[in-house]
Formats: C-alpha cells, structure tokens, sequence
C-alpha cells in the first residue's frame, strides 16, 4: 500500500483543527502542523495554537517548537518535514497534515523552486524603498512588478514583499515567474481537501475568534513580546496592530477592529492560494461531513 498524506487545507478560522484531528483519530495516525507561526513557542494566542483539548490527544508535530530568536522558513519545514514523514511512514500508512500557509505545503509535497541568487544592487534598492516608503511602498512595487503574486503573498510581511521584490529586481522577472517549474519526486501521494464556507459565515468565525482571542489575553501576549516586534517572526497580524496601540498610534478598539480586518484580507489571500492547489473541496456551511464520506474520499 502507498503511503498517503492527507493535506487538511483551507483559510484560518474555517475549522481545520477538527476535522483534522477526527481524522487522525479514525485512522489512529499523527497530524503535522503547516503553519508558519505556529512554529513558535513564545506564541499561543495570535496564532490560534490548538490547545490540547482540541488536540484530543493525537500527537501534533511542528507546534511551538522553535523560538522567535531562530529563525524557521519553508525550506526547513520541507527538510525537517521530510525526515519525520520517513519516521512516521514506518509505522503509518497514513499522516495528515494541517494548516493554512500554503508555501509551507508546497515545500513539504512539491519541493521548493530554484530561485537567483539576488544581487547588491538589487538588496540595495529594496531596502531603500523600504526606508523611505515603509511596508505600503514595498506592496505597491510588488503590485507593479509582479501582480500574480502581490495576490496571494502575505502583504503585511515585509520579509516576504522585500524578499519577492529583490528577486524581481535581480532578474527584472516577476517572482512569480519561477514558482512551480518543478515538482520533486516524493516517497508519498498526496491528496488535499480545503474546507470552506460562505464568506460571510467566514468572517463572523474570524471576528468571533479575535474576540476569543483578546478575552483569553492576547493583549497582555503581545506586550510580551513588544521588546522584540522586530524579529521576522512577529511581523504578522494579530501582533503587529497591537504593537502600534503600544507605541501610542492607535486605541486598543482599534487595534482589536484592526486585527478583525487583517486577518479576514489574510483569509482572502489564503483562498487564492488554495484554489489552485485543491483535490476535494469540502463545504463546512452544510455541517462537518459524516467521517465515513471523508474516508471514501481519501480513499
């Protein structure tokens, strides 16, 4: 029998983690996280780590166990991912895997691209637009310079933009040019489901789980970690409108109705992505399907 991952996809909020771990349950197997933040220990809150009653006891691998100070990208998740997929192939015949950061995935199931090594010239250019025109000129030379990708990247993450754009401006290419010219072989068949839902049933999960979210202390989270909000990982929503509240830019309401919004764009993004990635897509709005069709699917 060929070994299967189950790719468990969909945008935040849509409720992966149980439909993920009944899975996991049924065939009494482990789930591997692919969630670029979700990596790190000193985040819980902002990153909806599922807690160990939603966990339901099924071992979760890739959750909290890197630091902020460490730096962790795609292409360690597609090394580390394919050193535990090996362990866990010994004694499963089937692993599924969750989350929303559809680069992550690709690296694990495809393999990464081959991108130029950029030029001085190049990083010069990029970090000077980004000191005289902060995040919202990096997004607009994204827009310009490459629109395919300006669709789907995380545009609230200067690393990612700045990273893209210093490609763009070594090879006067778009970035999105060299995704996907190869898929790697795998020792594994992969199938993915995204779960999806009416997007205003979407939204009101994701403003009710931000509320969740700042009555559970995701507040007092962030001025934890406001010391450090320049490190790459803690440039993403739900860390970085509260750090402004903490610099005295914005009221706390606002940075709570700032979070609602980034994180609903995010969902936005998220989908764009996965629409070009989905074998089987699932709709949450009729109810959590009944686990025998699910099983039928997959198999």
């Amino acid at each position: 029998m060929s070994k299967r991952l189950i790719y468990v996809a969909g945008p935040t909020a849509v409720g992966k983690t149980a439909l993920s771990v009944a899975l996991a349950q049924h065939y009494q197997t482990e789930i591997i996280s692919c969630d670029a933040r979700q990596v790190y220990r000193e985040m819980t809150l902002g990153t909806a780590v599922p807690t160990p009653e939603e966990q339901q006891g099924v071992p979760h691998h890739f959750i909290q166990h890197r630091s902020i100070h460490s730096p962790y990208g795609a292409g360690d998740f597609e090394k580390e991912g394919l050193e535990l997929l090996k362990r866990l192939f010994q004694k499963h015949d089937l692993v599924v895997m969750v989350g929303g950061s559809g680069l992550y995935a690709k690296a694990l199931v495809e393999g990464l691209d081959d991108f130029p090594a950029v030029n001085q010239t190049a990083i010069n250019i990029v970090s000077q637009l980004y000191k005289r025109s902060g995040i919202a000129g990096l997004q607009k030379a994204l827009e310009e310079k490459d629109p395919d990708y300006y669709a789907v990247v995380d545009r609230q993450n200067p690393s990612r933009l700045i990273r893209a754009l210093e490609v763009c401006e070594t090879a006067d290419t778009p970035y999105s040019s060299f995704l996907r010219k190869t898929v790697k072989e795998r020792f594994f068949k992969t199938q993915t489901f995204c779960l999806t839902r009416p997007r205003a049933a979407l939204y009101d999960r994701i403003n009710q789980r931000v509320d969740q979210m700042v009555a559970m202390g995701l507040q007092a989270e962030a001025q934890s970690l406001f010391p450090h909000r320049k490190l790459p990982a803690l440039q993403t929503v739900g860390y970085q409108e509260w750090f402004s509240h903490f610099e005295g830019k914005t009221t706390a309401e606002h940075a709570i109705a700032e979070i609602k919004k980034n994180t609903r764009r995010y969902a936005k993004r998220q989908l764009t992505w996965l629409k070009k990635e989905v074998t089987v897509a699932v709709d949450l709005n009729r109810g959590t399907p009944p686990l025998p069709l699910i099983v039928k699917e997959i198999g």
